[in-house]
């Protein structure tokens, strides 16, 4: 029997964001897609937030990592 959508349930489940953007291969350099998908303090973010499948949140971490390698995204910053 499904489940019936309550609160903080979606009712339908929410599209993936990079199939919809038509996107195949995550680059380092491309700053914009990375940022969307790194908090505002530096952290990736979740795949329960960005929605991204296990192989598509492996590719992009490792996209996030490099660009910060490269000094293109900011490393995330302690909390005092």
């Amino acid at each position: 029997m499904a489940q019936r959508p309550g609160p903080g349930r979606p009712a339908e489940p929410r599209p993936n964001p990079l199939i919809e953007a038509g996107i195949e291969y995550i680059d380092y350099k491309d700053t914009t897609l990375l940022r969307k998908f790194v908090s505002d303090r530096g952290k990736i973010r979740s795949r329960r937030v960005t929605r991204l499948t296990v192989q598509q949140q492996h590719a992009m971490a490792r996209a996030i990592k490099n660009a910060r390698e490269m000094a293109l995204l900011p490393h995330a910053t302690p909390v005092r």
